[in-house]
Order: C-alpha cells, then sequence, then structure tokens
C-alpha cells in the first residue's frame, strides 16, 4: 500500500506530522493536493504569528499529495529543494494549502503551492515551488 492509499484508508493517522499539526486531508487526486489546518496558540512566533516554517510544511506536503496522486506502484518522493515567499500572516483560524504538479518527469516532479486563510475570500498567505526526486522502494 503506498503513502496515498494509507491516507484514503486511514485518513490524517497514516502521517504522525498531520495528527501532531491537526492536518485534515480535503483532495488529493489529478496532480493536486489540498490540505487544511486549524491555527493554534502553540503553533505561533513570540511575536504572536504563526510561525513561518509551518506555512511551508503546509505548502510541501500538499505538494506531495498531488505527486502521489500522479506515481506509479512503488515510487517515493523526497523534496529536493523548496522555496516559500511569505505574502501575509495568520494568528488564528483555518489555512488551506493547495499544491499541485507542474511537471512530472522520469525523476523529478516539478510542484507549486499556495496557503490561503480558509475564511471566506482566501487571502493569499503564502507561495511555495520545489523540485522533488522520484525513486523507486517499497513504502514502510
Amino acid at each position: 500500500m503506498n503513502y496515498l492509499e494509507r491516507i484514503r484508508s486511514m485518513g490524517r493517522d497514516a502521517n504522525p506530522f498531520f495528527c501532531l499539526m491537526g492536518i485534515e486531508v480535503e483532495q488529493a487526486a489529478g496532480g493536486q493536493g489540498v490540505i487544511s489546518m486549524k491555527v493554534r496558540p502553540d503553533m505561533l512566533n513570540g511575536e504572536g504569528w504563526l510561525q513561518g516554517g509551518i506555512f511551508t510544511a503546509l505548502a510541501d506536503e500538499a505538494m506531495v499529495l498531488g505527486i502521489y496522486s500522479l506515481t506509479a506502484p512503488g515510487e517515493q518522493v523526497a523534496t529536493i529543494s523548496e522555496t516559500t515567499t511569505f505574502l501575509g500572516g495568520a494568528r488564528d483560524g483555518t489555512l488551506l494549502a493547495t499544491g499541485k504538479v507542474v511537471r512530472k518527469g522520469k525523476r523529478v516532479v516539478f510542484a507549486e503551492a499556495e496557503v490561503r486563510d480558509g475564511a471566506a475570500g482566501g487571502r493569499l498567505l503564502s507561495r511555495s515551488s520545489a523540485a522533488f526526486a522520484l525513486r523507486s522502494g517499497h513504502p514502510p
């Protein structure tokens, strides 16, 4: 059973990070992944804003779900590089991360993601782009 199959059967319990952060999987199909997360006080930095690395982690996870929706049995994904641009901050509420595959080659996949405020209007908070390695292997 690959990662996406485990997500579909177990939900967020298939990923310990999702459990820790309270991440919910909204979609993983057709080269797109969508996840949501409620901001908690223990996620804020000393200035009272959501810690920036969480935006990057949400984007990464959304992109990976999109990639896994296009992988062959036995393929695994590993992040090679990722760049995030922060456009706004969050102190509370729910965030929605949407990742999509831009180009999938035989060994490298390029993807992009946005993190938005989950409230009506969906204010854009960050954009990420990343490269991922595809490798053959057996999932744990």
